[in-house]
This record gives C-alpha cells, structure tokens and sequence, in this order.
C-alpha cells in the first residue's frame, strides 16, 4: 500500500465531501467519486473522464482504490461462492455468496480471526488478529459486485462472516453507512442484518443507530450451556441478552432473528427446546434452526433428522416461527463459523473434510 494514502472507501459521503473540500476540490465531486466507486465500480482513476488531469493524479499517488485484492473464488456445485481476500498486510478473509435467485445475499466478515472463542466455530481457531477497516469491509462487497458484472446483482448482505461485526463497531457502523448511501450502491437497511453473539451494550447502541435487522447467536436456552458454548455468556448472561432483546426497537412487523446451532446431544433435546420456548417468551422472534456439520478436529456432530424436526415441532407448536435451514456450500467450507481464511491447498479446506455450511443461514 502506498505509504501515507488513505483508503477513499473509508469515507461516508460528508467525510468525503470534507476530504475533497480540504484538497483544493469543491464538495459536489465527492458525488461524482461516489458514483464512480459505487454505481460504476472503477478500477483505475483514470476511467473517470468527468475529473481533471489534476485530480485524478491527485487521487492515483494520494487514494488507496481498492482495500482487498481478490485471491481465490471457490465455487460450490449448489452455487455458493466463497472468495478469499487479501489484504494489504498480508492477512486473508473470506466472504460467502449465496445465490436463491432473485436473492443473492452476501456474507460479510467484520475481522481478521475472531477473539469470542465459541467452542463450535472454526473462526474462533484462528484467534483474533486485526478489525478490518470500513473500506475492508465495504471492498467486499464492490469485489463481488465487480466481478460478477452484470450477470447478478447483490440484493442482501449479513455481517455473519470472521469475526464478531458489534466488537468492531464503528467500521461496520461506517460501512453500512456507506453500503446505503442513495448516492452510491443505496441497500436498503431492510437488506441487511448484522450478527452478534450478544454484545448487550453494542447491541443498545446498534438500535439507537441504525433501522438494520439484528440476528442474534443463542445456540442454546441455559447460561450454564451456553457459557460452555460461547464465553461471552459468562460476561452477557442470557438474563441480560433477553432483556436488551425485548427492549430493541423494531418496526411494527420486524421480528429478531435467533440462531440456534443443533449439536448432537448438546443442545438438541425437547427439554431444550421448552426451555428455548420460555426463554422467548414476550420477544418479538423467529428462529433459524441449523443442524451442525462437522469439520475437522471438531467435537460436535449433526443431530438426526428425526430430532431436529422433533425439536421444530415443539417450537412450532407453542407459536413461534421456527425454520430448519438446510446446508449450503459444504463442498467449499462455506459456512460462516467454519471460515477460516484457508485456501484450497491447505487440508482443512477441502471438500472430503466434511467441512460445511454448518450454521451459516439467511434470516427470513
């Protein structure tokens, strides 16, 4: 990377319209940078014949265009894609495409690595490096955009990638900020859900911020259980996620969206799930269920089909919305918790390790 250039993606259009004002620019071409980066998807600054010589090499030497570089696209035989990306430090993410014609949602990592260590996810192995910056996580979605041309477009994106998106909250604030921008690519927020596994303080300010959807990682209906799962619980208790639940703001047929990973003989029996009906009582909720896929060195399985729909129908049958979602991309090692950064060389990325779309799963 240049040394002492910033990244243009990084920049909300007022901070752009700052930027360009303080380089001798007037504020109305921060418009037209918007455009080229976001409606015509550029590669070089000298495709934006509208801008002077001048600052167009102003923009070359002082401007990083692109945060990420396209390593490896891994196609599944369902049509998942899953792209590794390299950044400018050397690190790798990954980003999921799930296409469901008309629908092709996007999985969008918020770090390099993750640092909840929740004992099912893959992600969680490789320990916390870095937050990727607004522009990493934004380039994400211009890359994919950009190579599938006009052939697709992007309809929806989930911040259920590598990492926990509320622990670095101000870049995913700014992307979303970016991503809906009408100037630029204009999602609307009801296209996009963020993911946590219960930041209660980040989730409060997340409803205060922003109309977006918010899915939330429960994987299991006791504290003892789930601080076994996922050690964020030992600091959020379910006592506390349920109450910051109940009080998030949503519009009038707005529900939030609970993940609930099925692991054999952990979580998966019917006192389970009665226990998940009570804990969901008076919040607005439906509920993904995911049956586990294995990976290796994991010590979790998939339940039997039989007991996960056992455990559907006692959700269903006290009223609550509950859906079994079915496996994308295990071939690829697509799955948001399984997500490790790997490319196709390496062992554990390969498709005979069973490596699956495990609980990734696209809200309602």
């Amino acid at each position: 990377m240049k040394t002492d250039a910033i990244l243009i993606k990084n920049f909300t259009l007022q901070q752009l319209e700052d930027w360009v004002e303080s380089v001798g620019e007037r504020r109305f071409r921060a418009r037209q940078l918007y455009r080229h980066l976001y409606v015509r998807r550029i590669r070089s600054w000298d495709e934006c014949s509208d801008l002077s010589k001048s600052f167009q090499a102003q923009l070359e030497f002082g401007t990083v265009l692109d945060a990420l570089s396209l390593e490896e696209k891994r196609t599944s035989s369902d049509g998942t894609v899953k792209y590794l990306f390299g950044l400018s430090d050397g690190r790798r993410i990954e980003s999921v495409l799930i296409p469901d014609p008309p629908r092709y949602t996007l999985c969008l990592s918020s770090q390099v690595g993750c640092a909840l260590s929740c004992r099912f996810c893959l992600t969680g192995t490789v320990g916390f490096q870095r937050n990727l910056s607004a522009a990493e996580i934004v380039d994400q979605v211009c890359r994919v955009q950009q190579e599938a041309g006009n052939r697709f477009r992007i309809s929806n994106l989930v911040f259920m990638g590598m990492g926990e998106p509320l622990a670095n909250y101000e870049a995913v604030s700014n992307a979303v900020h970016i991503l809906c921008d009408p100037n630029g690519m204009a999602f609307s927020h009801r296209r996009i859900t963020v993911s946590t596994a219960g930041l209660v303080p980040q989730m409060e300010r997340l409803g205060r911020d922003s109309p977006v959807n918010l899915a939330v990682s429960l994987h299991a209906p006791e504290d003892g259980l789930r601080s076994e799962l996922m050690p964020v619980n030992r600091t959020y208790s379910l006592g506390d996620l349920l109450n910051a639940c109940r009080r998030y703001p949503l519009a009038p047929r707005k529900r939030i969206t609970f993940e609930y990973l099925l692991l054999d003989g952990v979580n998966d029996q019917p006192r389970h799930a009665k226990a998940l009906v009570k804990l969901l009582h008076g919040v607005k909720a439906k509920v993904n269920l995911i049956p586990f896929n294995s990976y290796p060195g994991s010590e979790f399985r998939r339940p039997s089909e039989e007991r996960i729909l056992a455990f559907q129908e006692i959700l269903t049958g006290a009223q609550l919305t509950a859906l079994v979602r079915q496996s994308r991309g295990f071939e690829i090692g697509a799955a948001c918790g399984q997500l490790a950064a790997l490319g196709k060389d390496d062992p554990s990325s390969r498709g005979e390790t069973e490596a699956g779309h495990g609980f990734f799963s696209l809200p309602g």
